[in-house]
């Protein structure tokens, strides 16, 4: 198959793109190159600069491509304040110039990297696609129009919405202290051995490893499914205090401290996952212990 993944300079994107490549699939990459680095990018792809805002996005890409995986997009919740135009650009125009193409093209499957942020404030339970979409930050409205847009048009492109949650492992940006919990922990906590938490300790979160999540997104790539949303997480719930104190297991003398808050933040949030098991029929998920411990040996290795 010949697959198109955007935002492939990106955590996220360059290891979705390594996965396909080393199992045989032709890749095309694009990116901006506005958060990613180019050394990401896996060797073996071809790669076209471009940014997806534009409106030539028919003659920019490849005529032949099977697949959409689109994972380019501003992805912090606490940036998508500062400029809420540029965060509806960068992730939903970017999404809607995407489908324009993918029809034109008569792509076979579009795939959306969404958000756990598009559920906003929830019950301390495991939320399922069913819960009714409620965002708190500009990123989830973003996240959530790309979702609604992709729907309207699904008779003509089918669809998936992977709602991913939070997603770490190695390869994660440690100098950007704005995007990704696990990443700013870790880089504060490498850098200044004493963590700044903005929120309360008892926050919660999901954190699923980003091996599992690669894996989603190939089995969702080249199976039946289409036109549903799926959460990508573990179904297990972690609190902000747990991970740090997993955190300071693997690096000695680390200590925390929290003051202050991020706007939009969710006070707590994990995947009730039974769809993504009953999809892609995986039953189990690298735990956060597992997960951190490989992460810290990744970073101490290099």
């Amino acid at each position: 198959m010949k697959i198109l993944i955007t935002g492939i300079a990106g955590f996220i994107g360059s290891k979705v793109a390594e996965h396909f490549s080393k199992n045989g699939h032709e890749v095309v990459g694009v990116d901006d190159l506005s958060q990613g680095n180019i050394n990401n990018i896996p060797k073996g792809v071809k790669f076209i600069k471009y940014d997806l805002s534009d409106n030539n996005v028919l003659d920019k890409l490849p005529n032949d491509c099977d697949y959409i995986l689109h994972i380019a997009g501003q992805s912090s919740g606490e940036i998508s304040f500062d400029d809420p135009a540029s965060d509806l650009t960068k992730n939903t125009l970017s999404t809607l110039n995407l489908i324009k193409y993918g029809i034109a093209k008569k792509v076979k499957k579009f795939l959306f990297a969404s958000s756990m942020s598009v559920y906003g404030d929830v019950p301390n339970q495991a939320i399922s696609e069913s819960y009714l979409p409620s965002p708190v930050s500009c990123y989830g409205i973003s996240k959530l129009t790309s979702e609604r847009y992709l729907d309207i048009f699904k008779d003509k492109l089918p669809f998936i919405n992977l709602r991913m949650f939070n997603v770490y492992g190695p390869g994660q940006d440690l100098s950007n202290l704005r995007q990704g919990m696990v990443s700013i922990f870790l880089a504060q906590a490498l850098k200044k051995e004493r963590v700044h938490v903005k929120g309360s300790l008892e926050r919660f979160r999901d954190f699923i490893y980003i091996d599992d999540v690669v894996d989603a997104w190939y089995k969702l790539c080249l199976n039946d499914s289409k036109n549903i949303s799926i959460n990508i997480g573990t179904g297990r719930r972690a609190t902000v205090e747990e991970l740090l104190l997993i955190i300071k297991k693997n690096i000695k003398g680390v200590n925390y401290f929290s003051e202050g808050s991020t706007p939009g933040d969710q006070k707590g949030i994990y995947a009730d996952n039974t769809l993504l098991i009953k999809t892609i029929g995986r039953t189990k998920f690298t735990t956060i212990e597992s997960g951190i411990r490989t992460l810290c040996g990744s970073i101490n290795s290099n």
